[in-house]
């Protein structure tokens, strides 16, 4: 198995994911999604917003990879946002939406990388300006972790509430040998 196809799983994977927790999400009684319940960006809706924010903010950065994907190009087009904490929805089906639309980029950019793109260093800068030169394929890794992160911190949140996420491991999409 070569790293682009363990990109692929995780993409898949990322966008069962997502989709299981909005799901869950889903079955909250009106206003308890946005409601603050001490976490880090305080609520679901806001911790979902930081995710897709994360998102957009590095799928930009990926953008300007030599490849120049088109898997990218609605992403292209997006504002970056500002602020980790920006809230870009209000609206949790519009942000459901936009989660389903970038789970489908993510999942194409994952079919259209190259494996010799993932040794590429790619320079960006940081929310504050900083410049950074890392490899693709570590960038590509802290993607993926960035949001098991934090839907980590989703699921305790649902778990609060009493709901119960089930299956959450990678490995239940990892492929029998």
């Amino acid at each position: 198995m070569t790293l682009k196809d363990q990109f692929e799983l995780m993409a898949r994977y990322n966008q069962w994911m997502n989709e299981s927790i909005y799901e869950a999400a889903s079955e909250l009684e009106e206003g308890e999604v946005s409601k603050d319940q001490g976490a880090f960006f305080g609520s679901i809706l806001a911790t979902l917003n930081h995710i897709l924010v994360g998102d957009i903010i590095w799928l930009k950065r990926f953008a300007d990879h030599p490849s120049a994907y088109n898997s990218l190009e609605e992403v292209r087009a997006m504002e970056r946002p500002v602020k980790l904490n920006t809230i870009v929805y209000t609206d949790f089906e519009e942000l459901r939406d936009a989660r389903y639309l970038l789970d489908r980029a993510i999942v194409e950019l994952c079919d259209e990388i190259e494996v010799y793109d993932l040794n590429h260093s790619l320079v960006y800068c940081n929310m504050q300006g900083n410049k950074f030169e890392k490899r693709f394929g570590y960038l590509m890794q802290h993607f993926f972790n960035h949001q098991t992160h934090h839907r980590g911190q989703v699921s305790t949140m649902l778990s609060q509430k009493g709901i119960d996420l089930a299956v959450t491991d990678l490995l239940a999409v990892i492929p029998e040998a």
